[in-house]
Formats: C-alpha cells, structure tokens, sequence
C-alpha cells in the first residue's frame, strides 16, 4: 500500500519529534484520528509521564492521554531507532536564541540528522517549529538528500507552522487552519492529505519558505502591535488617561482595529522569539528590520518599567524596595497556562530580588520556579500572605485567583494585566500600568 493510501485509509504510522506543548498536543490529536503515533523525546521524564497516561499540558487531559495510550494508539520512546519504522515524521523541537540573539538551530539539526540516518522510501517528513525562510529547503533538504533519496519521489518534504494556542479554549486545535508548503507540489499534497486527518481546512502555499514566512508574520505582527500599545500605556500614563479604558473604548469599532492589551513584557516560546528569527533573516539580506527592532526594544524594556511602578508605589507609601516583601500573582507566560519560558515574571523577580525586595510568589499552574540561580516555590494565597505583604505583584491574570479578595486584604496591589478591573472597592490601593 502507498504512503498516500495508508494515510487515507488511517494506518500510517506517524512519528512526533518533541513532546513539548506542539508535539503532544499534536500527537494525541492524530491518536484520536485513528492513526498509530509514536512520540519522540530526549526527556525520559516525559517519555514516562507519557506512558503512565499523565498529562504535563493544561491543553491535554489526564483522561484524553490515557484514552489514546490506553487504547494502543499513542505511545513514546527515546529510541530514535524507531524513526525508520514511521511513514510520516513531523518536527515539533524547540527553536530558542542564542546568546547573541540569533536563531539556535540546535534541536532541529538533531532531529534532521536522526531521521537522515533512518530515511527511506515512502516517508513523510514535516518541519513545524518555528523558523526563517529557507529552513526547510537549505538545512534539512540538505541533510536528508545527503541520503541518496530523492525529494518529491522518493520521500517528501514539507513545512507546515504549528499554530497552537496554550490555554485557549475557543479554538482547539482542529478548528485552527493548516498552512502547508512542499519542496515540491507532490510533498505539498502528501503533507494536506495527513492535516486533514485532523484539520477543517488545510491552505497550500507555493513553497516551504511561504510557509515559514507566514508563522513569522503571524506572530511579529502581535509582537508590533504589542509594543505600540505597551508604548502607548507609558504615554498615556504620563497624560494621566487610563489606557485599559481608551483600548476597550476603540474596541468597539467593528472595522478597521484589532485590540492589543499592554502588559509587563513578552513570554512564551513564539511572540518573544519569532520576530528575531525574521529580522537576523533580513538583515542577512541587507535588509534593516526598523519595525521590528523597535516593538522589541519597547517591549524589552517593559520588566524594568514594572520594577520601577513597584518601586514608586512603594515609595509613595514611604517604603523602599529593599527589604519589602513583593508576592507576585502569576508567573506563567500567560493566563491558565503552566509555561514559564520567556515570561517577564522571571526577568522582574529578579531585578527586584537584586534590589533587596523579599519576593515570593503564588501561581496555581506553576509549583516551583529557579529565579537567578534560587529555587522558588509557590506559596499559598491565603489572608496572611495578603495581608503580611508590602506589595502584590500581579504579573498574569489566572482566571481562579480571586482579585476582589486580594485588593480586599492586600496593602497595595500593583496590576500589571487589568485583573482588577470593575472591582470598586478598595480602588485607592490598586495601581495599573
């Protein structure tokens, strides 16, 4: 039976390299599709974790892992032998900066190079982590055709941008389009055949680089728009306008504007991290990325605006930042998500660490947090922490945590996220950024 063949028919055997938040929610995804799915991860813990059924997502449930790993349709390994026996192969591996702020090709070069030493007619192969234009045909093409196979006959070879969303409930992973490029037409049409397994609408784009171009234009066009209203949350604070109220306010206009919220700095694997990916493409080029650079020296600089809000809120109570006791809510990236990579809550517990603030933290998602080299655990929000704390920090906006409460019995509240918004009483403790 062809490859295309047993992708229509639900028997491929498909293989995720990285189960991180793309990979395991795509893997359990085609599990419940029908297809047999092996993961791959260099991390036994979650290889285990995988195997007992035990979730480590808040986008995968307990129950959906152990449905699918119950049923025999999804298992996990670190034995990258394995790879040889996949029809299809999909790569969801981390993509970070280097210390110089350049992409970090690392993980990807690893995977590429275990499936070169695997490959064999009749495979699939799909590059999903984020990425520059060019990835896919010049670094992994490269690799694989190394092999002696020829691309778009002998095996295929495509990009397709992951698209996942952490924590949003309103749109779960198949109702999100798939944007597909093939090497050629041929590994295009292989590639949407398997997304529509497991996707409502699946769009070809001419090339692997159109595909990697899009992921990167989705995600600097939030990182853009974010700065201009992080930018906008200064001007308007040194105004004295709220900038919460004019944001929702232009929000009503049904065309023409799209809301973007300020907040204490960008987190996650993507917003922070993509847009670099794209401007060191350009400049590469001899092309000057001036918005870009822009959006991410404002919203670089938001964690020091925070410090400082602390600071002056402190001080205008007559208190120093050394020697208060800070407790932050949330230090997730984002709200009811258990992801810290990037999140500014690290970057300000620290500064504010350094300045001699005594900072503890509670977050529901997050147990256990290192903060400048110091292991952290999260404390409990009950009346004494409130009401013992100088200053509560609120840097993400959980939707469990009760904020009524926590102005209620906090000192001062310093509100990073608008979380207590339409809350009346006790106003005079609570400052926005």
């Amino acid at each position: 039976m062809s490859l295309v063949a047993r992708i229509d028919a639900g028997t491929a055997r498909v293989g995720v390299m990285g189960l991180g938040y793309v990979g395991l929610t795509e893997a359990v995804e085609l599990a419940r599709a029908g297809f047999p799915v092996t993961g791959f991860d260099v991390d036994p813990a979650r290889v285990a974790s995988v195997a007992a059924g035990r979730s480590y997502l808040v986008d995968v449930t307990d129950e959906d892992l152990a449905h699918v790993v119950g049923s025999g349709r999804l298992e996990a390994t670190g034995d990258f032998e394995r790879l040889a026996a996949m029809d299809a192969i999909l790569i969801c591996v981390p993509t970070p900066l280097s210390k110089t702020k350049t992409p970090d090709l690392t993980y990807i070069v690893a995977a590429v190079d275990a499936i070169r030493r695997h490959l064999r007619p009749e495979q699939l192969v799909v590059l999903e982590s984020t990425t520059y234009p060019g990835t896919t045909s010049e670094v992994v093409l490269g690799t694989l055709a190394s092999t002696g196979l020829c691309v778009g006959h002998d095996f295929h070879l495509c990009f397709s941008p992951e698209r996942i969303n952490p924590g949003d409930k309103a749109h779960p992973p198949a109702t999100i389009p798939r944007i597909v490029g093939g090497i050629t037409p041929a590994c295009a049409e292989v590639a949407a055949r398997l997304y529509r397994r497991i996707a409502r609408d699946v769009l070809i784009v001419s090339s692997t680089e159109a595909a990697e171009m899009v992921k990167l234009l989705e995600n600097t066009f939030r990182a853009v728009n974010i700065g201009l209203v992080n930018e906008l949350a200064l001007l308007c604070r040194a105004l004295g306008i709220d900038v919460w109220e004019i944001v929702d306010a232009a929000a009503t206009k049904p065309f023409g504007f799209m809301p973007f919220y300020p907040g204490p700095g960008l987190g996650g694997h993507c917003i922070p991290i993509d847009p670099l990916y794209l401007s060191w493409k350009a400049r590469i080029n001899g092309f000057e990325p001036r918005f870009i650079d822009l959006a991410h020296q404002v919203n670089g600089a938001m964690p020091r605006v925070v410090v400082t809000l602390v600071a002056d809120t402190l001080n205008a109570r007559r208190k120093s930042v050394n020697g208060s006791r800070i407790l932050v809510l949330g230090v997730a990236y984002k709200r009811d998500v258990n992801d810290v990579r990037e999140s500014p809550a690290l970057e300000i517990m620290g500064d504010l660490g350094r300045r001699g603030a005594l900072v503890t933290y509670h977050d529901p998602y997050v147990p256990r947090i290192t903060v400048d080299g110091r292991a952290l655990a999260s404390v409990p929000l009950d009346d004494a922490a409130l009401r013992t704390t100088d200053c509560v920090l609120i840097l993400t906006d959980h939707r469990v945590t009760d904020y009524k409460r926590v102005v209620d019995l906090a000192p001062v509240v310093v509100d990073t996220r608008n979380a207590t918004a339409g809350i009346v009483a006790g106003r005079d403790k609570v400052v926005r950024l």
